[in-house]
Parts: C-alpha cells; sequence; structure tokens
C-alpha cells in the first residue's frame, strides 16, 4: 500500500525528532520525506550554544584555579558542605528542565535526538553539575560529527572519568572499570573482547583524570609505560592508541549502528540492513552524519513495519506533547516528577548500560499515568502517584530530592496550553473530515478506536472545544504511546 507524505513525514519527525511541531502540520502533506530531511539537516548545523546552568555561589567555589578550589573546599563548613549538595543537584535539575525545554522549541530536532541517543549510549550519572553541563556540550557539539571525535572527548570528560572510578587508576594499582565499560558499552560490545584485553586496557588508561574545573589532565608519573597487548596488537600504548584500536575493529560499527538501528527504526533488528550500515558507516570513518541519512533517506525506514512500533520513552512522550500543544508550565519541577515516576530522568540514568527501553517503559501503573498525562496538563489536578524506586540510592535520591519530589505532587503541573495555532489548523477541514484528520496528525498506529466513543466523550459545545477535547482524548489512548 501507497503511503501519503503526511504519514511519511510523520514518522520522520517522530525519529529523526521530538515529533511534530503545531506549526509543520500544514507542511506534513505538501513536502515530501526527502525535502523535510533536508530541512532537519540544515536546521541541526549550527553548533549548539552550550547550556550553561551553574549557580554564581559553586563557580565562585569550583571555576577558579584548581589549587584554590581544592582549598576552599577543604576549608568548607558542615553547613556549607550541605549547601553545596543542594546546589548541585538544583544545578542537575536545571540542566534537565533545561534541555528538556529545548528538545520541544529547537529547530535542530535531528541533532538533539542524535544527543539524546548518544546521552543514553554514554550513560553517565554524576551530581557535579559541571561535569554534566560539559559532558552534554561533547555530546550535543559532536552528535552528527565524527563517532572517533565523540568517543575521544567523551572518554575524557571529567563526568566519565569520575563515574567509570578512572581517577583511582593508577600505575602498579590499575582501576579496570573504565576500560571495561569503553568497550562492553561504547565500542565492541559484550563478548567480544577478552578478560586481558580489559586488563591490559586498563594499563593504558592510567593516569587519565580531571582537574576541579573539569579540564582533562594526563598525570604521566602515574601512567604505566610498558607494552601492553590489546585485541592481539602490542604495543607502548597510550589510551587514545587504545580508542583506535577498538575504533579499527568492524565490529565496533556494528554495535553502534544495531543500536542505532534499534533507536531510530525498529526494536527487532534486521541484520540485512544493519550490515549494510554498518559496513557503509565503518568506511565512511564513522561519519556520524552520513549514518543518519543512510537510515532516514532509505526506503526501508519508511516501510509500514516500521512506523507507530516503538514505544515513545518518557522524555520523548513530554517532549513530543508540548511540541504539538505549546504549554506555559508555572511548576517546571513537576516534569522532573513525571521523568520519575515513568522510568526516565534525564542525567539519571537507571546504570552504566542506560535505559533499556522498548517494553520496559510500559507496566500497569506507567501506562496508566501516560494516559493521565494530557489530561493533567489541561487541568488543575494533583499528582496522585507514586515515583519509581530507584536502584542506585547514592546518586542524590535523598531527602532533597524526595522533598523536590512531594513539593511537585502536592503543586500538580499548573500548565496552561496555547490552542491558538492548533485549532486554526482545522479551521478549513469540514466537520465530516475533522475527526479523521485530527487522528491523523497525533496518531502513527493503526487505530481500532471508535469514532463514534471518541465524539461520545469530548465536547460538542462547540468546534474549538471538540478539537480541543478529541485532541486530548486521543492522546490519552495506548495508540498515542507509540511513534
Amino acid at each position: 500500500m501507497s503511503l501519503s507524505n503526511q504519514l511519511k513525514n510523520h514518522h520522520l519527525m517522530w525519529r529523526a525528532g521530538f515529533g511534530p511541531s503545531v506549526e509543520q502540520l500544514g507542511d506534513l502533506d505538501r513536502t515530501n520525506p526527502a525535502q523535510l530531511y533536508k530541512a532537519l539537516l540544515k536546521g541541526s548545523l549550527k553548533k549548539p550554544i552550550n547550556i550553561d546552568v551553574a549557580d554564581d555561589y559553586l563557580k565562585g567555589l569550583f571555576m577558579g584555579f584548581e589549587e584554590v578550589g581544592r582549598q576552599q573546599k577543604k576549608e568548607l563548613t558542615p553547613e556549607q558542605k550541605k549547601m553545596v549538595q543542594q546546589k548541585q543537584r538544583e544545578g542537575v535539575r536545571s540542566l534537565n528542565l533545561a534541555w528538556l525545554r529545548e528538545f520541544v522549541v529547537t529547530d535542530a530536532q535531528l541533532r538533539e535526538k542524535f544527543a539524546f541517543f548518544w546521552h543514553g549510549h554514554f550513560a553517565c550519572r554524576n551530581l557535579n553539575v559541571f561535569y554534566q553541563q560539559g559532558l552534554l556540550d561533547v555530546i550535543r557539539r559532536n552528535a552528527l560529527g565524527n563517532f572517533r571525535d565523540l568517543l575521544m572527548e567523551v572518554s575524557k570528560s571529567a563526568a566519565m572519568l569520575n563515574f567509570l572510578n578512572n581517577q583511582q587508576n593508577r600505575k602498579d594499582h590499575p582501576n579496570e572499570n573504565f576500560a571495561r565499560e569503553v568497550m562492553e558499552l561504547f565500542t565492541l560490545g559484550r563478548g567480544n573482547y577478552e578478560e586481558q584485553d580489559v586488563k591490559e586496557a586498563a594499563r593504558a588508561f592510567t593516569g587519565w583524570g580531571s582537574n576541579v574545573q573539569g579540564e582533562f589532565m594526563f598525570r604521566k608519573f602515574q601512567h604505566d609505560t610498558g607494552n601492553k597487548t590489546v585485541l592481539g596488537s602490542t604495543g607502548n600504548f597510550s589510551g587514545e592508541d587504545v580508542l583506535d584500536i577498538l575504533l579499527a575493529q568492524k565490529q565496533t560499527a556494528r554495535h553502534i549502528v544495531q543500536k542505532a538501528y534499534r533507536f531510530f527504526v525498529n526494536e527487532i533488528v534486521d541484520t540485512e540492513k544493519t550490515d549494510w550500515l554498518a559496513e557503509r558507516f565503518y568506511h565512511s570513518g564513522y561519519d556520524i552524519s552520513k549514518l543518519a541519512e543512510d537510515i532516514f533517506t532509505s526506503d526501508w525506514f519508511f516501510e509500514e513495519k516500521n512506523i507507530g512500533v516503538k514505544i515513545k520513552s518518557p522524555v520523548e512522550l513530554l517532549a513530543g506533547i508540548q511540541r504539538m500543544l505549546p504549554l506555559r508550565i508555572e511548576n517546571e519541577e513537576s516534569l522532573i516528577f513525571l521523568q520519575k515516576a515513568l522510568g526516565q530522568i534525564l542525567f539519571y540514568p537507571p546504570n552504566v548500560a542506560g535505559w533499556p527501553g522498548g517494553k520496559t517503559w510500559i507496566d500497569s501503573s506507567t501506562l496508566m499515568l501516560r494516559m493521565r498525562i494530557p489530561q493533567l496538563l489541561n487541568e488543575a489536578d494533583e499528582l496522585n502517584v507514586r515515583a519509581k524506586e530507584d536502584d542506585d540510592q547514592t546518586m542524590g535520591r535523598n531527602e532533597g530530592d524526595q522533598m523536590m519530589q512531594r513539593m511537585a505532587k502536592r503543586a500538580g503541573i499548573r500548565a496552561v496550553i496555547d490552542w491558538q495555532l492548533y485549532v486554526k489548523h482545522y479551521e478549513k477541514t469540514g466537520k465530516d473530515n475533522l475527526l479523521a484528520s485530527i487522528v491523523r496528525q497525533l496518531l502513527l498506529a493503526d487505530s481500532r478506536i471508535s469514532g463514534e466513543l471518541i465524539t461520545q466523550f469530548s465536547n460538542t459545545n462547540s468546534r474549538d472545544n471538540f478539537i480541543k477535547s478529541v485532541t486530548l482524548q486521543l492522546m490519552s489512548t495506548p495508540e498515542y504511546q507509540l511513534c
């Protein structure tokens, strides 16, 4: 069956971005997918502006000379230490909300969607807001660039080096954690290296660390200068050498591409397609923008089996609703509470492997909450739900965060929807086609929803109220959870 441009473009906007914005609705029919992809790429080529939300108090402590910073930190009173911890938590929450807003408003949808993908691939939890800001900047700048550059910069970031304990990786006392995750998660994938490779690679990364400001530091007197053998190659390897050895393996390209395919195309991997993508990705020198083009301009990307079959992640769901229905949210903390309740908090991956995605997003409680969100946004209602438990109690899930969650829960979302542009989009749509038109704009999955049932529970007092109520009803269906 031939698919319409509207359906293809709707599919493309959800996979290469965070869903269509209300401003784009009129163009989805008129533009072909190739033109839309070019526009997405063009909008994402400009260098992103670094997101800086750090408190001035913290900057005074941590952004000076390293030795001064160390002295200040030693001299902090217990009250000051508590203040620093509180401001660090607040900083990471502010970073979360600032990046989520970027997903909603930016024209650089392709770049931010790839950055979101890399955020899960290079999963990192760190309560230092400067370190998190630095890692996010690296990911966003390199999101569509070269994977080698991205891997090198992420591996030298203070956030990752501290999260994976490489600050403790020293000559004669190697710590293998960083080297293991670089192989298992960032490059080759589990089962494609030996335990001895990890041990030898760890020696190559000795001396890698960072200063208080988050700048990479190579402490040469802590580095093991002996020969190492990694994946069959022997030499006096540095950490950079090991990363290049890993990149020289075609398995690295296969691992990245298979993960990208599950994220952007379909949870069920088509090995014929991923082998083709991996070969091209490898021979392009790991050019991410060419990988994106190969995915989003291929005929198979628009096959029916790939449309409306992925469960939206919590962040995708929250961003997508706001792109379609522009909101003014008074209580932004409620968005973090919703992320926690749904199982995905930006900058708090559940573990070093990131979020597993797929069907893990849905259980009886999260599905019901997902389907309530549109009504919560439209009405003053208490967030009477319980957030998911965190599997790592040491990363800020303390009294301060619990207090924030209680406040957000009591206060509700307090959102005001700007319906003007959305309602205006349907002004030329005839009454008989109105319901079907709204369904086409909102649902990608094959819907068996009864039009009569939707109409029955909608406000028919006026045309505008009908459009608004039908939209909220459709956003509250299981089908809207899919893209």
